[in-house]
C-alpha cells in the first residue's frame, strides 16, 4: 500500500461516516478515527516496520472552521429528497415527454419523481412523502451521488 492509497482511504472514510476503521496486512496496520477528539478530525495510527509514511501526509486533518453565528436556514423547514442510488438524474421519462414533477407540483407518496439511470437501468425515483416540490436542486442530465440532494419538499 503506498502513500497515495493510504490518503485515498482516508478520504474514503471521512465521507463514509463511519467512526473507526481498523485495516490489517501482512505488514501494515491502519486505523482511522474520526470524530473522535473534536468535531471534524480525523485521526490516523499506522505501524508498518518496512513502511515508513512520507511527511507529506498529514497524520491530523484540521476541522472545518466553524460559522461564526449559527444562521437559521432559511431550507430547514423542507424536507431533501435524497439520491438512493450513484448514476445519472433525469427529469423526463424521454427526451420529448415533459417532467415527471417541477417545481409548484403537489405531489404525494408513490408518484415518481425523476429517473436515475444507472448502468443502463432506468430506475423510477418515487416520493416517501407528501407535499410541494420547493425546488429543484439537480440539473437534467447531470450525475448524481448516492445520497446527494436532488429536491427540497414542503411537507404542508
Amino acid at each position: 500500500m503506498n502513500l497515495k492509497d493510504i490518503q485515498n482511504l482516508i478520504k474514503f472514510v471521512a465521507k463514509s461516516g463511519a467512526s473507526e476503521v481498523k485495516l490489517e496486512m501482512e505488514d501494515l496496520k491502519i486505523t482511522i478515527r474520526t470524530g473522535t477528539e473534536s468535531k471534524g478530525q480525523t485521526i490516523v495510527h499506522t505501524e508498518a516496520p518496512a513502511m515508513a509514511v512520507a511527511p507529506a501526509a498529514p497524520a491530523v486533518a484540521q476541522p472545518a472552521p466553524a460559522a461564526e453565528a449559527p444562521a437559521e436556514d432559511p431550507n430547514s423547514k423542507y424536507i431533501t429528497v435524497k439520491s438512493p442510488i450513484i448514476g445519472t438524474f433525469y427529469r423526463k421519462p424521454a427526451p420529448d415527454k415533459p417532467v415527471f414533477k417541477g417545481v409548484g407540483d403537489k405531489i404525494k407518496e408513490g408518484d415518481v419523481l425523476c429517473i436515475i439511470e444507472a448502468m443502463k437501468l432506468f430506475n423510477e425515483i418515487e416520493s416517501e412523502i407528501s407535499g410541494t416540490i420547493v425546488k429543484v436542486l439537480v440539473e437534467d442530465s447531470t450525475p448524481v451521488e448516492f445520497d446527494q440532494p436532488l429536491f427540497l419538499v414542503d411537507p404542508s
